[in-house]
């Protein structure tokens, strides 16, 4: 990667190097002829973030110097280097799909350079607006503000001095402001910049558009923060335009608006943030209007450490806000009145942007540093009010658990990638606490609707809000020991339903619920979801009914032995006990493998049914045909299993226990 930064060369090994550049770093051992990039260190520093409504969603981000990309929120195995798909180059800001034709992607390098992407035909066509005869250069920031309307399906805005919107995917623009800056001639003397040579790469661009947001309840009221302080807004689609800077009190002059949202819960409410640390000023400005702009409310408080880059309120809670400052992430659950950093293994990094996802409770956090993070599920914060917070202990509610599987991938990376984590398949079981739990134990039970407990769980005792997990499987089977190492050690997906969840203290019971759903992405039928389950549960009892069966076995074969040596080789009754030891020993290995080497490819009947059980575990819809017969195949080996042990454990082994016990010893054990 070019822009090269540091370059360390080891003074005890010159041919060992290391090189930072913006795009990473990279490492040699031939002194600089070939380079390795570290491909395991998560340091990507993002700008923008976006989100669209797949399932599972993707993650758009634009990065310094390195393009702009997306993944999927999760994938097999995590998410790995080669699931990030690049589309963009340069300096990448936003990337964005379009909601109207899902072909085509917006994305943005420095300096308002806005291109249309089509995924099918590979085009990709510059849509910047363009001055027209007579019209001044346009001017747009180096990081330049660009929206996608959240009412007009399709519409897309672009910020440079002006604000444009184009409904044809870019293929045309109008033009719904005269400057919305300040248009301060001192601070536009980008081509006097850089003394001996002239140093513009467009990050030296000022009075422009850096923040657009259409309120999501009125599409008429647009939002507009600009780089030299201004925030602008309309409340008839572009003809007039308000500024209303003036009425925001103790901003420094010309700070940098660094965004500007409506609220998704009422037209005439905004957030917006300011950022002065160009000047050396690192306090946070963020504020709050509910009246179009006429006055506005500080939301900063001494807790916030580092200055405001975003604020996001959550369109579920109006209470629920997001902020991302130089140094962190901070949640505000009474609307702004009082915030905490969010930790949680969020870093002290500086947050860009942060995006609530419309439709699952995620939290996608952009840094500039670390790459991105998602907060998955936030409902409990939805439910956190002033009423919990003051409660001895409460339980909270959390997203419905699915029962996903997303498939897997063989792959042995090592350890020079980086691989980002899936949301956990579990039903997460929340609950808050006012004060550590110090005394006596304290578990989560979890129930189905019969009453049976289908989980017990040991729980968190911190103060503040807790998190248990529920892996919505079942125990594993009780596998007989074989020679073979071949296990498939996992329970049975829990059925769907809604379960009934207990926080157990010594003074108290608290209960809450939690549902496990179908897969959104799943094909299979009801029909053929239900033979699936019945299919695997009848496997799964199988191999416990096996696993009791050559358990007894080998203790009735052991214990025979036994005796027969107490009595002595020459003993009748011992000759009798070892002919009854070897032929229950035969059965013994029709029932598992024996044979030492768990490569040895040796097959019984615990082995077959170990087999067809994992075959069945790892798809959620109807069994083969083949695995149908197999199964009834099985069942009947196992029957004639059972009723030859049946045979063996019966009279027989009666008659033997009545000889032994005339010569006053101990029985075979009996099973």
């Amino acid at each position: 990667h070019g822009d090269l930064h540091a370059l360390w060369i080891n003074p005890n090994d010159k041919n060992y190097m290391v090189l930072g550049t913006d795009g990473g770093a990279y490492i040699s051992n031939d002194r600089g002829n070939t380079w390795k990039a570290f491909q395991n260190l998560p340091l990507s520093q993002c700008y923008r973030v976006h989100v669209d409504m797949e399932s599972p969603y993707r993650v758009y981000i634009g990065l310094q110097d390195n393009g702009t990309w997306y993944a999927p929120s999760r994938s097999a195995n995590g998410i790995n280097n080669k699931d990030w798909k690049p589309i963009g180059f340069g300096d990448g800001f936003h990337l964005v799909r379009d909601p109207a034709d899902k072909e085509n992607i917006y994305w943005q390098l420095q300096g308002g350079l806005f291109f249309r992407y089509n995924e099918v035909t590979g085009d990709h066509q510059a849509i910047t607006p363009q001055p027209g005869q007579g019209e001044p250069k346009l001017r747009f920031n180096w990081n330049a503000g660009f929206a996608v309307s959240p009412n007009r399906f399709g519409a897309i805005y672009c910020g440079a001095q002006y604000l444009y919107r184009s409904l044809d995917k870019g293929v045309s623009w109008s033009t719904l402001s005269s400057d919305l800056t300040t248009n301060d001639p001192r601070k536009l003397r980008q081509e006097e910049s850089g003394g001996i040579t002239i140093d513009n790469s467009t990050a030296e661009n000022h009075c422009t558009i850096f923040s657009i947001s259409e309120s999501p309840r009125d599409s008429m009221i647009i939002w507009v923060g600009t780089d030299d302080g201004n925030v602008q807004v309309t409340a008839d689609d572009g003809k007039t335009w308000t500024n209303t800077t003036p009425k925001i009190a103790k901003v420094p002059k010309g700070a940098l608006c660094s965004s500007v949202q409506g609220s998704p819960h009422d037209r005439s409410t905004a957030f917006v943030t300011f950022s002065n640390h160009q000047s050396g000023d690192m306090k946070p400005y963020l504020f709050k209007t509910t009246d179009m702009g006429k006055t506005w409310t500080s939301l900063a408080s001494d807790s916030i450490e580092g200055y405001a880059w975003i604020i996001q309120q959550d369109h579920i809670n109006p209470d629920l806000l997001f902020l991302g400052t130089e140094f962190g992430l901070w949640v505000s659950v009474d609307g702004g009145r009082q915030w905490a950093r969010f930790t949680g293994n969020m870093p002290k990094v500086s947050v860009r942007d942060i995006v609530i996802h419309p439709r699952e409770p995620d939290v996608i956090v952009a840094t500039h540093g670390r790459g991105v993070f998602i907060l998955d599920d936030i409902t409990p914060l939805r439910h956190l009010t002033a009423q919990v917070i003051e409660s001895d202990a409460a339980m909270l509610p959390s997203r419905p658990a699915t029962t996903a599987f997303i498939g897997f991938e063989q792959g042995w990376r090592g350890d020079d990638e980086y691989t980002g984590g899936n949301p956990e398949d579990v039903a997460a079981i929340t609950y808050y606490l006012k004060k550590r739990h110090m005394f006596g134990d304290l578990k989560v039970e979890v129930y189905d609707s019969t009453g049976k407990q289908m989980a017990s769980l040991p729980a968190g005792k911190r103060r503040g809000i807790n998190r248990v997990f529920w892996y919505l499987r079942e125990k594993p089977p009780k596998v007989a020991p074989s020679a073979n190492m071949d296990n498939f050690m996992i329970g049975p997906l829990a059925p769907l339903g809604i379960y009934t969840v207990k926080l157990v203290r010594p003074s108290d019971t608290l209960r809450s619920t939690v549902s496990v759903v179908l897969d959104p992405n799943s094909r299979h039928s009801e029909a053929d979801r239900t033979l699936q389950d019945k299919s695997i549960r009848e496997l799964y009892a199988m191999q416990n009914d096996l696993a009791y069966v050559a358990d007894a076995v080998t203790q009735i074969r052991d214990t025979a032995r036994v005796r027969a040596k107490e009595l002595g080789a020459k003993d009748a009754l011992a000759k009798s006990l070892n002919t009854y030891a070897d032929r229950i020993d035969s059965l013994h290995k029709t029932l598992v493998a024996t044979k030492e080497g768990w490569l040895t490819g040796e097959e019984q009947l615990r082995e077959k049914v170990v087999d067809l059980y994992g075959m069945l575990m790892f798809y959620s819809g109807r069994p083969t045909e083949s695995q149908l017969k197999r199964l009834a195949v099985l069942k009947g080996d196992l029957g004639k299993a059972q009723q030859s042990f049946e045979i063996l454990a019966g009279a027989e082994l009666t008659g033997l226990n009545e000889k032994l016990a005339s010569k006053n010893l101990s029985p075979v054990a009996r099973i």
